[in-house]
């Protein structure tokens, strides 16, 4: 189940907005075209781990995860189409709890503002990214992976209300 609510804190009387993710994460995986195969590489190695989870990917990673995974992959445009936009969108909608995103930092994107978006939605709806597979293996090893998880969201209601 995952849901959100929110709660009044004690101290601060601030709201406070709690989602709730399940055991079964939704996971999105994206990679730049100098990272695609190690990252087809990393989901094959973990391939018993990430069939647990419900899986989504931008364009071209997409078709070739759900080739060697022989699980369903739900695909978004390709990134520089607006994959990656599409990928930030499902992430505000609180449609997808994890991005595992192998970009590469030695190469210019066309699409680096866009990138640079997903990263910011990222961190701005609290949910764990990961960008090299150092930190991709450290997240899917984590027991919070596989168990539910209340992530708390930050309070942006100063954010909302400021004068313009």
């Amino acid at each position: 189940m995952h849901a959100a609510f929110l709660f009044y804190t004690e101290t601060k009387n601030l709201i406070m907005e709690i989602r709730k993710l399940d055991g079964r994460k939704r996971v999105a995986l994206v990679a730049h075209d100098n990272k695609k195969a190690e990252l087809v590489e990393w989901a094959v190695y973990n391939k018993t781990v990430l069939g647990k989870h419900r899986l989504y990917a931008t364009g071209t990673t997409g078709i070739l995860l759900e080739e060697r995974l022989d699980q369903s992959v739900s695909k978004f445009l390709s990134g520089p189409l607006g994959g990656d936009l599409q990928v930030g969108a499902k992430i505000a909608e609180g449609k997808i709890d994890v991005l595992i995103f192998f970009w590469d930092p030695m190469e210019a994107q066309p699409h680096d503002p866009d990138v640079k978006a997903l990263l910011r939605v990222a961190v701005t709806y609290n949910i764990p990214v990961a960008c090299n597979r150092a930190t991709a293996d450290f997240l899917l090893t984590s027991h919070l992976m596989h168990e539910e998880y209340e992530a708390i969201l930050p309070d942006y209601t100063l954010y909302l209300k400021r004068k313009i």
